[in-house]
This record gives C-alpha cells, sequence and structure tokens, in this order.
C-alpha cells in the first residue's frame, strides 16, 4: 500500500508569528532581481511567509483562450517573494525600517483599551491608523 506524500507547496499545521508586513503597506525590496524597488503589499500569506507585492517579481503566466469569450495569451502576473527579503518604509519620513511595537491606551466611554500598534524606528510615528 502506498503512503500519500504531504504537499510542499502547503505547510501543514505550522504556527505563524506576528508579520512585521501588512497590506497596503509600502516596501522595499533588499536582495533578489527587483533590489531597491519598491511597492504596495497586495496579499500576506502568513504560513508560507511571503507578500505579493505590486510591480515587484513580475512572471509570465500562460493562459488558454475560454468559451466565454475572454482572450488567452501571455499575461504579466506579480509572484510571492520571502518576508525576509522586505523592509517597511514608513510613510512619514520615507524611511525604510524595521517596525517595533508601541502599547497604546484609549478611553472611550469610560472604557480603558490597550492595544499596540507598529511603530517607525527612526522617527517614532505610528505606521498603523488607529
Amino acid at each position: 500500500m502506498a503512503i500519500p506524500r504531504k504537499n510542499k507547496s502547503k505547510v501543514v499545521g505550522k504556527k505563524h508569528s506576528k508579520l512585521h508586513v501588512k497590506m497596503n503597506d509600502t516596501v522595499y525590496v533588499r536582495t533578489g532581481k527587483d533590489r531597491g524597488a519598491q511597492g504596495k503589499v497586495l496579499e500576506v500569506d502568513p504560513v508560507r511567509q511571503r507578500a505579493t507585492v505590486e510591480g515587484i517579481n513580475i512572471m509570465k503566466k500562460h493562459r488558454k483562450e475560454s468559451q466565454s469569450g475572454s482572450g488567452g495569451g501571455i499575461t504579466d502576473i506579480p509572484a510571492p517573494i520571502h518576508l525576509s527579503n522586505l523592509a517597511v518604509v514608513c510613510p512619514h519620513c520615507k524611511a525604510r525600517t524595521s517596525p517595533t511595537k508601541k502599547l497604546v491606551e484609549r478611553t472611550k466611554e469610560g472604557k480603558t483599551k490597550r492595544y499596540h500598534v507598529r511603530q517607525c524606528k527612526k522617527c517614532g510615528e505610528q505606521l498603523d491608523q488607529g
């Protein structure tokens, strides 16, 4: 009897940690063929530790023409890139930074709510809206 193999493209049962990159962040590419480029994060996969960035790591996709009439051909799509190759760009000081966490307290109607926000290491401004 054959033993089924695990699909290597998906990591099964792996816990993921908090990520330093979120959707709609502007990031700088540290290494690879697109080194030095900046782009907006479209999608983040916490299990595989990868993010899809607009205009970065473009690959060709060959599509077959469908019956509904949409034309086939070769299209360009952004492929995911590993999070270790990305650095967050602060929207305030425009510097590449590694975000730190800051505890914020907000009082509303007599109740105090405490939560963490990401903060720029260089200028101290918040990266998250909140």
